[in-house]
């Protein structure tokens, strides 16, 4: 017997946002197929020449790919959710920290999100509800 539940999918997304949305959607899906050694590898070549992503542009990449795709919006969605929204904060010059981890306290439960400023982006969890396994955070100026 399943629990009947509603997504909450976000309104008042504009149409060049969503549509950039979509342009990222298939390369997060495609990425969200790879071990996470290729991800890691493939996402820390993709953010050189990035600037740090504002809470604020994390969100609303967030929120686009929610709002164009019921798979990233839904509560198994998390890693091309969270994919989608490191690529399409690149295409706007940008990048925030995409990590990967599981949660605290049990039972069990592996995750994957973004961050801006530290903290979790729209998660709706306390900052320290997960536990990063694997960070690709924005490239510093000095290592280039």
């Amino acid at each position: 017997m399943t629990t009947p539940s509603a997504l909450e999918r976000p309104t008042g997304v504009p149409f060049a946002r969503r549509l950039a949305a979509r342009l990222v959607l298939l390369p997060a899906l495609a990425l969200s197929l790879l071990p996470p050694r290729r991800i890691r590898t493939v996402l820390a070549r993709v953010r050189r020449g990035a600037t740090p992503a504002t809470a604020a542009q994390a969100k609303n990449a967030r929120d686009a790919m929610c709002a164009v795709s019921l798979r990233c919006a839904g509560p198994k969605g998390c890693l091309p959710r969270s994919l989608g929204a490191a690529l399409l904060c690149r295409l706007g010059g940008s990048w925030p920290t995409w990590c990967t981890g599981v949660r605290v306290v049990p039972p069990f439960t592996a995750h994957a999100w973004v961050e801006a400023d530290g903290r979790p982006v729209d998660e709706g969890v306390p900052d320290d509800y997960f536990t990063r396994l694997i960070t690709v955070a924005p490239a510093s100026r000095s290592g280039r």
